[in-house]
């Protein structure tokens, strides 16, 4: 079983970018009778190398071609956006899904990003309470004020109540807020006390605690499987690089994640052994059955189509049987 995740970066020595987003629509319909169980698009703006700014339209062609696959947003910057259409938008996407798209709300970390915007970064935590606020309201049906304005959303969505939603985010303020909003948490895999915190303020607040998640030390979510891992990464390991280095130079020194890599060469970011591995097949059939799946990113820093395929078929045909067969 693996997942998959698309951000499609677009560097100038990779994938042309229509081949990438065709490729992700067309590897999505391939594996979801092949063991995938989830797959994941994100959202990122003014990104020099193209990552994805609209996740919705991509998760919306993905959906067109796929029929039972659950799919997931992550992260949704909530604040960058007007809510009212983020509430008719989610709205239809939950129709033409079937109810399968789920949401992890972040207030986001870019500064480049808000100022695109035209949204201040001071106070978004703020306006990602209250955009979520008047989103719900509009998703049950409600006419709401919002900024002097009166909006209602129509159609209502295939949930009621609207798409789930988890909050994003990795320190204790946005336990206690997914707490004190009735939500759950996808962590960033920084602080191990996150689930304790965010169960006692679910008591403080009298809330139902909900699903909280917080990556582990080990569980790669970039990787990737080949017969021979040596040849792998020196043919895929610039990508992975990339990648790796385009996500540390938004996060800084400020901010940390169970993802950031420090590596500067390929030859280190193998040696981290973290978040980007390239497994042999009996390293991936381990992984299964210890972890239950593997998290894979196909097109990683603009991956070759062939060398995203290569991959993936590997697990197919060479990992999964072996799972299977015990």
């Amino acid at each position: 079983m693996f997942t998959m995740r698309f951000d499609m970066r677009a560097p100038e020595f990779g994938a042309k970018t229509a081949d990438l987003y065709q490729a992700a629509i067309e590897m999505s319909e391939w594996a979801e009778s092949r063991g995938c169980v989830s797959i994941q698009v994100c959202e990122h703006h003014r990104s020099k190398d193209g990552y994805l700014p609209a996740p919705m339209i991509l998760a919306s062609a993905i959906a067109a071609r796929t029929k039972t696959v659950p799919l997931q947003i992550a992260a949704l910057i909530v604040p960058l956006h007007d809510p009212i259409e983020l509430a008719e938008q989610m709205s239809v996407l939950d129709i033409v899904s079937g109810g399968r798209v789920t949401y992890v709300c972040a207030i986001g970390y870019v500064p480049a990003e808000y100022a695109m915007f035209g949204q201040q970064m001071k106070g978004r935590g703020k306006r990602l309470e209250e955009s979520l606020s008047v989103m719900q309201r509009l998703w049950n049906g409600e006419e709401v004020e919002y900024e002097g304005r009166l909006a209602k959303v129509t159609p209502l969505p295939h949930t009621p109540g609207g798409p789930p939603i988890l909050l994003g985010g990795g320190v204790a303020a946005s336990a206690r807020r997914a707490a004190r909003l009735g939500l759950g948490i996808l962590g960033m895999g920084t602080d191990p006390n996150l689930e304790q915190i965010y169960l006692d303020a679910c008591k403080e607040y009298g809330t139902e605690p909900g699903l909280c998640m917080n990556p582990t030390d080990g569980a790669p979510m970039s990787a990737f499987v080949a017969r021979d891992p040596d040849e792998a990464w020196a043919k895929w390991g610039p990508h992975l690089l990339h990648d790796a280095q385009a996500y540390a130079e938004w996060m800084g020194d400020d901010i940390d994640s169970a993802t950031k890599s420090i590596a500067a060469t390929v030859e280190d970011l193998r040696a981290e052994n973290g978040n980007y591995q390239i497994l042999s097949v009996d390293e991936a059939v381990e992984a299964v059955r210890s972890r239950g799946l593997i998290m894979t990113q196909p097109l990683c820093g603009g991956m070759p189509i062939d060398y995203a395929w290569e991959s993936l078929e590997t697990i197919v045909n060479d990992v999964l049987p072996k799972v299977q067969t015990g």
